[in-house]
């Protein structure tokens, strides 16, 4: 087990080292992503409250004790959120296929690691079971993008016909 000074240092890393790597995805793609990201922080914070007053798990992060894991949330899942969907999107076979083995590694050795630093521990949920929620989420969530990229192109398209901006 982790002292708490080992558990805060892992848990501020967590938030902080994967944001080190947005710079080099570049503006336009964070932009154009942002709004999934967020949509998907959202259901998994939701989750979170759902999953810990059910007990199907447990958080124990010095950073945000409590109902919500802000720092898993706000850190690794919402950066790789951004980067797997600038790499994948628009091919959708490939954007399964990377999501089933990250959400492999998610929900088994991540998991595992972070039940044995004593930050994060399943209760009444087990990997598999995580481990569907997250494919199944997966799927829901490239709807959601592509609804918003079909929505923004309807925009841009009515605005480029008319030759002005609609307030």
């Amino acid at each position: 087990m982790f002292n708490y000074n080992k558990k805060l240092i892992f848990s501020l890393a967590m938030v902080i080292i994967p944001w080190l790597s947005v710079p080099f995805m570049g503006k336009n793609s964070f932009f154009r992503f942002l709004p999934v990201a967020s949509f998907t922080n959202l259901f998994i914070s939701l989750l979170s409250v759902i999953a810990n007053k059910k007990k199907w798990w447990i958080n124990k992060n010095p950073l945000s004790p409590g109902l919500v894991d802000f720092t898993y949330i706000l850190g690794p899942f919402f950066v790789a959120t951004l980067w797997i969907f600038k790499f994948t999107y628009g091919k959708f076979p490939k954007y399964l296929i990377t999501n089933i083995v990250l959400d492999v590694i998610n929900a088994y050795p991540f998991a595992q690691m972070w039940e044995n630093i004593g930050i994060f521990k399943l209760k009444k949920m087990n990997h598999i079971v995580w481990y569907f929620i997250c494919v199944g989420f997966a799927i829901v969530i490239y709807g959601f993008q592509y609804i918003i990229e079909k929505t923004i192109r309807k925009a841009s398209t009515s605005v480029a016909v008319s030759g002005k901006i609609k307030e």
